[in-house]
């Protein structure tokens, strides 16, 4: 059977799912629980641990003594009868929650007519605006699925306000449900002491990297989670096997990439993800990956490599022209060479630099947590 196959055999089963078995399950749920507000539900389909982009207000609620029931299970790994145990149980909860939290497309908490007593809050996993996603482009919701992947939302947190009316559009929503909070993970980034635990367990695990300019690769991935593809990893690993100079090249690809590459994933990985390379990195080199919006808030260079620009393009395509933004653009092997040995990076103006990350990112002041609690409250 071929992944495209496969892929849509799991999106009608999923829409069975969505649209007949769990509105069943919750209203049965419903018939038999009152909402309690102290309950609070942290879910993701992607991961058996509680997601970055959740973890910090995870970490919050949790402190402040709050009921939080987690159902965070990758899918990959479940039979289809652990999915619908899963699901079941889900759905049970879900009907007497306060507060559920989420920060990708879930399909359970879309599924049925919710009670307006719960709020469900996404905390979407990705800043700024550069891919398209959503309506917007076939590979996250295909134009035969039929059901509403974003039912039920009351929040939806953006980095800044040019994203709200794009957020809008491209998932559905209904006016003043997206907000620029600022996203809850980012304000980590403005702990001091975090940054400092990051950059001394980096060298402690990379005692060579000292003195030397740590480069990260970090890229998104092309095609569809069924089959995808990192277009930019050969090219780039040749231009730095064969450099002899102060770089130190740390690599990273999309949780999505794991099964295609699996020798990118080692315990350094699970005690070093990505995020917590940015505050020990120098250059940042991606492509498509909202990684970029992130690493601007440390306020250092990036190169965008992007050697299938114009495939994509057609194929996806952007909300905003990666070739204006203040970084220098590659689209082959032989541009990214030069960028590095010429050190073309450091070719941008502060206030431009200061432009782009209010334009992008604004929200993220290092309170997006409080400014989220206070929609909500």
């Amino acid at each position: 059977m071929s992944s495209s196959v496969g892929f849509r055999i799991k999106q009608y089963l999923k829409m069975f799912i969505q649209n007949v078995y769990l509105p069943h399950v919750y209203k049965k749920a419903v018939r038999h629980t009152d909402v309690d507000k102290n309950i609070i539900i942290f879910a993701d389909m992607h991961s058996d641990e509680i997601p970055y982009s959740m973890r910090a207000m995870y970490e919050r609620l949790k402190g402040e003594g709050k009921k939080v029931l987690v159902y965070c299970r990758n899918m990959d790994k479940m039979s289809h009868s652990e999915t619908l145990k899963y699901m079941k149980s889900f759905m049970k909860d879900y009907a007497a929650a306060g507060y559920v939290y989420i920060c990708s497309y879930f399909l359970p908490v879309s599924s049925c007519d919710k009670r307006k007593e719960t709020k469900v809050i996404q905390l979407w996993h990705s800043g700024g605006l550069l891919k398209k996603m959503g309506k917007d482009t076939g590979d996250d919701i295909p134009k035969y699925y039929k059901g509403n992947v974003t039912k039920n939302y009351d929040l939806v947190t953006v980095s800044s306000q040019v994203c709200v009316p794009i957020w809008e559009k491209a998932l559905g929503l209904p006016k003043g449900v997206t907000r620029a909070t600022g996203l809850a993970r980012t304000d980590i980034y403005f702990d001091d002491e975090w940054n400092r635990e990051k950059r001394e367990l980096f060298y402690q695990l990379y005692p060579n990297a000292k003195g030397k300019r740590v480069v990260l690769y970090a890229p998104s991935f092309t095609g569809n989670a069924a089959d995808p593809e990192c277009k930019g990893l050969a090219a780039l690993r040749r231009v730095f096997n064969k450099r002899e100079d102060n770089y130190f090249l740390i690599i990273r690809l999309h949780p999505n990439l794991k099964k295609k590459y699996p020798k990118y994933w080692n315990e350094k990985v699970e005690m070093l993800p990505t995020e917590a390379l940015l505050p020990v990195t120098s250059i940042l080199i991606t492509d498509y990956s909202s990684v970029l919006f992130d690493y601007c808030m440390f306020r250092k260079p990036f190169i965008l490599f992007c050697p299938d620009v114009d495939e994509y393009k057609k194929t996806r395509g952007f909300y905003a022209d990666p070739k204006k933004f203040p970084a220098p653009f590659a689209s082959d092997e032989k541009e990214l060479e030069t960028i590095l040995t010429e050190k073309k990076y450091f070719d941008y103006s502060e206030q431009d630099y200061e432009e782009f990350y209010e334009k992008y990112m604004g929200a993220c002041k290092g309170n997006s947590i409080d400014n989220i609690l206070s929609v909500i409250s």
